[in-house]
């Protein structure tokens, strides 16, 4: 088990909810392997509960739950609760002292009793009277939403903290890996934000090793992964597979996607929505385009190892099925410096508004493409508008071995921004971000990976 690191904002708002003179109900949720489970366990104390549900039976389930109770209530599984409201009602009135009660996988115990919101509610509106903090937990966040953020759900309102888990930002796997800032770079572009993946990464020696144990084998662990992941959330598993398996292959339009699909584009509009609302996918638009109604939209997968898995796992099944497992990694090897470039570009955007330039300071940034002139395209890599909006950030990534001319590029940068209809008015900043390191001057803005995840730390 790797070690606990970060969650500081959701340890704090936990413990403040439990500290509180009245009990708190808290609702946490997120998707599959981001550490829930984990995080939970760092919070309870001696004398909390914790409760993991299955899919099985009601009865079963308060018999099991039961159990878990006479950890500090004695005897409490001898008895046979007929129903939620006997068994929730029985627990307030035998605890002594105030505890936490955590009911993991929540989802599966509404399956098979869906009269248990409701029972809840009544339990949650008397608070003066209840005597234990409760926490619910699920990883279907569809159903998560449905039962707790849905205006007609019994449950709704009723939260003192809803907290969504999210996946861990980059740099925290250099601190799990023990590895290089540029490792750091190219492993999370594998594996994300997802504790339980690095978990696994730690299994191998090296990233080679453990793509061939875990991903191109049959039998590996993540070989299924994305099925379990849309199982969780989705009833059509099959189109949701199929749009992210297009996106992989360079479809990222909308009409794209629905010519190859050979369905109308009106016909995409929801499982397009789930999948940007799940977060395995964004939607991107050129700087200063209007999110809603901007026509030059491009659909990108936002998970990294979602990414990695349909544009490498899922054209190479022939080649993993029959166990060439060592072909894969080679075919890979040939294109994964640009597959990173794709992430180390993100990682800049991201890690802008964290910067400061001799004492400026940036809004989020963003990618931006376009003709600014006829028969002109041009593409910039990184674009942000200081706080003041005197200044226009305009950055060139580069993801490669090759010695670069820092010059050339910082020349480039401000010749795109003389063509920008935005960048009048404003001091244009230049700036370059690299794998590599090379020298620079005290007047020019240059970022290495150590630099960036220094910032996305903060």
């Amino acid at each position: 088990m790797i070690k606990f690191i970060n969650r500081i904002s959701e340890q704090h708002r936990l413990k403040k909810a439990f500290s509180r003179e009245t009990v708190s109900f808290v609702v946490l949720y997120g998707r599959r392997r981001c550490g829930k489970t984990r995080l939970l366990r760092e919070i309870l104390i001696s004398g909390d509960l914790y409760f993991m549900a299955d899919q099985s039976e009601a009865i079963q389930q308060r018999m099991l739950l039961a159990k878990v109770i006479s950890n500090v209530v004695i005897g409490f599984d001898k008895v046979i609760y007929p129903d939620w409201e006997t068994l929730f009602d029985t627990f307030n009135l035998r605890i002594a002292h105030r505890t936490t009660l955590c009911l993991d996988e929540f989802p599966y115990l509404v399956k098979s009793s869906p009269e248990l919101p409701a029972i809840l509610q009544k339990l949650i509106d008397n608070k003066a009277l209840l005597k234990f903090n409760l926490i619910i937990c699920g990883s279907s966040q569809q159903l998560m939403h449905g039962l707790v953020l849905d205006s007609s759900a019994p449950l709704f309102g009723r939260a003192d903290e809803i907290i969504k888990i999210k996946p861990m930002k980059a740099p925290y796997i250099q601190e799990i890996l023990g590895c290089s800032s540029i490792e750091a770079i190219e492993e999370y572009s594998v594996w994300g934000g997802i504790p339980r993946y690095w978990e696994l990464r730690l299994t191998e020696n090296n990233l080679g090793d453990a793509l061939k144990y875990h991903l191109f084998n049959s039998q590996g662990i993540l070989y299924d992964e994305p099925m379990r992941l849309f199982l969780d959330d989705m009833r059509d598993t099959v189109h949701s597979f199929t749009i992210l398996s297009l996106i992989a292959t360079g479809c990222h339009r909308l009409s794209e996607i629905a010519g190859r699909i050979g369905k109308p584009a009106t016909h995409l509009a929801n499982p397009l929505d789930k999948l940007l609302s799940l977060g395995y996918i964004e939607r991107e638009v050129p700087f200063g385009e209007n999110y809603r109604n901007s026509k030059k939209s491009l659909y990108k997968i936002a998970d990294p190892f979602l990414d990695f898995y349909f544009h490498y796992v899922v054209p190479h099944r022939s080649f993993i099925e029959t166990e060439q497992d060592d072909t894969v990694l080679k075919l890979i090897q040939i294109h994964f410096s640009e597959y990173v470039s794709f992430y180390w570009e993100k990682l800049c955007r991201e890690a802008v508004s964290h910067l400061n330039i001799d004492g400026i300071t940036f809004n989020p940034a963003s990618r931006w493409w376009g003709s600014p002139a006829k028969d002109v395209f041009i593409e910039i890599d990184v674009v942000a508008i200081s706080h003041d909006e005197k200044f226009l950030l305009l950055g060139e990534c580069k993801w490669s071995e090759k010695k670069i001319n820092k010059q050339e590029i910082f020349d480039e940068l401000m010749q795109k921004g003389v063509l920008l209809p935005f960048a009048q008015g404003k001091t244009i900043i230049p700036v370059i971000f690299s794998k590599n390191i090379i020298e620079k001057s005290k007047q020019e803005h240059v970022f290495f990976p150590d630099d960036i995840l220094l910032r996305l730390k903060l």
